[in-house]
């Protein structure tokens, strides 16, 4: 069974609700109009990466707890769009939730409903042991299930790579993940020293690869010991939302890990992929497909 599925992810299944604002931080009133319309739609981390790696070709499953609710119908409906397979367990607390303000330079941020989980919260782990034993790779969100399925995973064998996000290198929740995976990415937001951050997590964990990601000024790429910088690729049209770019850099970052490239040509196509995930309105779930990544990737740097 081993190998029937490249890329098995973990969490991250949740729904949006998108809301343009007229600048960030919002300035406090009363209220504000918002010309651009309230959407809501199914698409979080583990959603984003699950999406990205399937518009590259790779078999992808997906396996997460959901709620027996309207949002968790939308998670539904996005698998069945883009031939996802999606293996869910109930959440009676609900489908995860979020409320994400986008200035009008496409940066975000983030308001998460932590009430849609219970302490306890895990896979089951006879189905995690299965899946996990029948893929390539697994990619682990950072929510508290993946938490508690790190022993298990560990066990398997099978590479690991997870997302710390906008992690500032001191909250100690996100250290397991940091130190348990294969390959982590993080974006440098919050980071200080990126490059202390990287080798930190290098040197006490599993890493080889480390990406810390940086919008518009590329990404560091630290791989055998050796840090280097990538360039941001130039998005194909105007950008609108950074939403979900992150998740879209690791998605094909990934691509050219089972496609057997090095991890510079992977970073490459990560930034590619991020690059056109900032062009694509809140409102859809739209990923880089491999015929333009691989074209792209040939062309020049700008």
């Amino acid at each position: 069974m081993t190998g029937a599925t490249d890329v098995l992810v973990l969490g991250g299944a949740g729904v949006d609700t998108v809301i343009h604002v007229p600048g960030l931080p919002l300035p406090y009133a009363d209220s504000f109009p918002v010309d651009s319309g309230i959407r809501t739609r199914a698409g979080q981390t583990g959603d984003f990466v699950a999406v990205g790696l399937a518009a590259l070709g790779l078999r992808t499953h997906h396996l997460d707890l959901l709620g027996d609710d309207p949002e968790g119908d939308l998670v539904r409906a996005l698998h069945r769009e883009h031939g996802i397979t999606l293996t869910t367990f109930p959440q009676p607390a609900g489908t995860r939730r979020a409320v994400n303000l986008v200035g009008p330079d496409g940066r975000r941020q983030s308001l998460y409903d932590t009430t849609r989980g219970r302490p306890g919260d895990r896979f089951p782990e006879a189905t995690l042991r299965e899946l996990a034993a029948a893929s390539r790779h697994v990619h682990l969100t950072i929510t508290p299930p993946c938490a508690r399925a790190l022993p298990v995973l560990r066990e398997t064998g099978v590479p690991l790579s997870t997302d710390l996000h906008d992690w500032d290198g001191r909250n100690p929740y996100h250290e397991p993940f940091a130190y348990a995976a294969d390959i982590v990415f993080l974006s440098a937001a919050a980071l200080a020293e990126p490059e202390r951050t990287m080798r930190r997590i290098a040197e006490r964990g599993r890493a080889g690869t480390v990406v810390a990601t940086a919008g518009a000024r590329g990404a560091y790429l630290l791989t055998d010991g050796e840090l280097t910088r990538i360039p941001a690729a130039a998005p194909p049209a105007p950008v609108v939302d950074s939403n979900g770019a992150g998740d879209a850099f690791a998605a094909a970052f990934l691509y050219g890990l089972l496609s057997g490239e090095s991890p510079g040509r992977c970073a490459r196509y990560g930034a590619i992929a991020g690059a056109h995930a900032c062009t694509v309105p809140a409102g859809r779930a739209e990923a880089v497909g491999r015929d333009d990544l691989l074209r792209r990737a040939h062309e020049p740097e700008r």
